[in-house]
């Protein structure tokens, strides 16, 4: 399953600025991939992790904006079309290879 976070965050003061950038690196420090600009995506095993995922969010999100999260299955994020742009012209990673379940 994947979980993917849409944040539409205010920057118009240098605080604003500064959560802006503490979320973004709070997303890539806790495993989220950057898709587009304001958009993140994380691969999580079950629905705990996706629910313990989400609590960490809920504990760092920026006093102000809009975040959202969205919990899509594997399928159905392997159903995302590109319709401009090629996939393969960035560095994602799009594989549970690596995944290692305990």
């Amino acid at each position: 399953m994947r979980l993917m976070v849409f944040f539409d965050l205010p920057n118009g003061t240098a605080k604003q600025r500064k959560d802006y950038r503490l979320f973004r690196k709070f997303l890539t420090k806790d495993g989220y991939l950057m898709l587009q600009e304001s958009v993140y995506a994380k691969l999580v095993i079950n629905d705990g992790a996706a629910g313990a995922a989400v609590a960490r969010l809920r504990k760092n999100r920026p006093p102000a904006g809009l975040v959202q999260v969205l919990r899509v299955t594997e399928s159905q994020f392997a159903t995302m079309e590109y319709i401009t742009g090629d996939r393969e012209s960035y560095d994602e990673v799009d594989t549970m290879e690596e995944l290692l379940v305990l």
